[in-house]
């Protein structure tokens, strides 16, 4: 099983799929293991990423890393958390921020990859394009909405706002975000690392 995991991270890491459609060079960022515990569903990679190879190497990162009370040794360790976008290369930016993630990466990888991981105890859902992915139909009529209702998906996945900047406003607008989930999830997340 070790050796079809790793042949798969080697196609991901070597795929052109949607190169001509790319700004920049296919580069997929992703960090995953058959031994991951938590798996973090993403967007698509921003440029800082892309250019370090570091999944959540930026100030979403920094962020992400806060709200689950975890520092980058742990956060980095493919054993603890697997990190998996939508879309695993960066997509360019538009007006208002970065582009969706490439609609060819999921159907191309995903499914094969997540089943890789049968350690998986907890699924943290970043941002409508991954809880469009991971919750279909179950997902509100939007964000705010099935982050809101997070107590429905429970126990194994938890809906987040992606946690970049660009969500300071949203982030002062839902002061309950702070106060109901935040508690929860760096709960979860001890107790899932302690075992």
């Amino acid at each position: 099983m070790r050796q079809a995991f790793d042949q798969l991270v080697k196609e991901i890491r070597a795929c052109q799929l949607c190169r001509h459609e790319l700004p920049l060079e296919p580069n997929p960022v992703f960090q995953a293991n058959p031994q991951a515990k938590v798996l973090i569903a993403a967007q698509a990679p921003g440029i800082r990423v892309h250019e370090t190879s570091i999944p959540f190497n930026d100030p979403s990162g920094d962020r992400l890393r806060d709200w689950l009370n975890v520092d980058r040794e742990t956060f980095y360790n493919p054993e603890k958390f697997a990190i998996i976008p939508m879309g695993f290369c960066y997509p360019g930016t538009g007006k208002s921020g970065d582009l969706p993630p490439r609609p060819e990466c999921a159907p191309a990888w995903r499914d094969q990859l997540l089943t890789t991981l049968p350690n998986i105890q907890l699924t943290l859902v970043i941002g409508q394009y991954a809880q469009q992915y991971h919750l279909g139909k179950e997902r509100k009529k939007n964000l705010t909405e099935t982050v809101r209702s997070w107590r429905e998906f429970q126990p194994h996945l938890i809906p987040l706002p992606h946690p970049s900047p660009r969500n300071n406003i949203w982030l002062k607008k839902n002061p309950w975000f702070d106060k109901e989930i935040i508690p929860l999830l760096q709960d979860k997340i001890r107790r899932i690392l302690e075992y």
